[in-house]
């Protein structure tokens, strides 16, 4: 059952770090791709969204996950950046120059070290590049494809669907725009020592010189340092793309376009728009509890809910007379075991405007759980169920 919480009403104009001047821009914001979704790095908000949850064809935007698991890897020690894997004959031939798709053209039986595979996939999207990371790590595709369901699963992505390392055309290889950001974010935070080859612009391998794909690197005055680009028939033109703009990192994908230049040209509105329309404010402080989730045969009855550090949303500068809402929202009631620190709702904040029920625009902030609740004593469960019976809370 959907839970709706309901925290109350503010004025904006009684946010001073809001309010901005009568020339501030428009807030609403359209685009014309298919899936689409910008997210605030520190807090996670998500500032726009489209279709976000669709589960579609990433292209080789899903190479960020084949990354994912390679820097993992790398960071457990199990492997170093000198280190070669071989490309096998199945990597040149399915990923590499007999492909006729993105490679780095290594030649077959060739050792290359991880560093530079690294550089292939982030820079050229080499699929040879890919797979040949897959079969070095796991010793098949299939045994990798294993690693990054359960990389996908640590780090809370519950839709996507994995069926190879490289993002070419499969109808199980699926992913949403939110899970990519998610992706995104994960892999900023996670990895900042890697992080940085994203914003390569040029690899030199033999005698190829690679020109990185992102469109958006060269554009003055955007701060945008990665991360993917991803394009094929069936998925159409899309990019996983991050900037800092006056200390504020943002993280926008967009999907399903019809060309390159459409591609360019929404990825950098969308960024530009979430620059300068939208603010970030301070509702609750750190260890603050913003509200309580209703918990199911649990040792209590409700778990309280807190941001990760401050619980900070982002709202739209304009217009000055907007009312806000916020709710908590979460699928329960929610059922132990309950963990400190996990994700367990969001804090979803509604503006509008007066006489026009339309919002302005929506955010949505993580809240996680302040305490662990564990599972409930056998009384205390049959006193829950008696509860849910009595109230009609939950469809049984």
């Amino acid at each position: 059952m959907r839970r709706l919480l309901t925290i109350g009403m503010l004025v904006l104009g009684a946010l001073p770090a809001l309010v901005v001047s009568a020339m501030a821009q428009q807030a609403g914001f359209s685009t014309k791709a298919r899936n689409a979704i910008l997210m605030d790095y520190d807090s996670g908000s998500i500032i726009y969204q489209k279709a976000a949850d669709q589960l579609v064809p990433p292209a080789s935007m899903s190479k960020l996950m084949t990354l994912a698991v390679l820097f993992r890897e790398l960071k457990e020690g199990n492997f170093t950046l000198d280190d070669e894997f071989t490309t096998s004959e199945h990597a040149w031939r399915t990923g590499g120059a007999p492909s006729r798709t993105a490679a780095m053209f290594i030649p077959i039986n060739t050792k290359t070290p991880i560093r530079e595979l690294i550089q292939g996939i982030a820079v050229q999207s080499g699929n040879d590049a890919a797979i040949t990371v897959a079969e070095g790590i796991a010793g098949s595709v299939d045994g990798f494809l294993k690693l990054m369901a359960e990389e996908a699963a640590r780090i809370g992505l519950k839709k996507s669907t994995f069926r190879n390392p490289t993002g070419l055309t499969d109808p199980e290889h699926l992913m949403t725009a939110r899970e990519l950001a998610m992706l995104a974010r994960h892999l900023i935070r996670e990895y900042p020592e890697h992080y940085k080859v994203f914003s390569q612009r040029q690899f030199d391998y033999r005698r190829h010189k690679f020109y990185n794909r992102n469109p958006l690197l060269a554009e003055e005055g955007l701060g945008v340092d990665g991360l993917k680009t991803g394009h094929t028939n069936a998925a159409g033109y899309g990019l996983v793309v991050s900037s800092v703009t006056e200390g504020r990192r943002l993280i926008g994908v967009i999907m399903g376009l019809e060309s390159e230049r459409d591609r360019r040209s929404e990825a950098r509105r969308m960024l530009e728009w979430g620059a300068k329309s939208v603010s970030r404010a301070k509702l609750f402080d750190a260890g603050e509890a913003v509200g309580y989730a209703r918990v199911w045969g649990g040792e209590n009855f409700y778990v309280p809910l807190t941001g990760q550090g401050n619980l900070e949303v982002i709202l739209p500068k304009f217009p000055l007379d907007q009312r806000i809402r916020g709710e908590i929202v979460y699928e329960g009631p929610l059922k132990p075991p309950i963990r400190k620190g996990e994700q367990v709702a969001m804090f979803r904040v509604t503006s509008t405007v007066p006489g026009n029920p339309e919002p302005v625009a929506v955010s949505e902030t993580p809240l996680y759980a302040e305490t662990d609740v564990d599972e409930g004593g056998f009384m205390w469960r049959g006193v829950d169920a008696i509860l849910h019976l009595a109230l009609r809370l939950v469809p049984l």
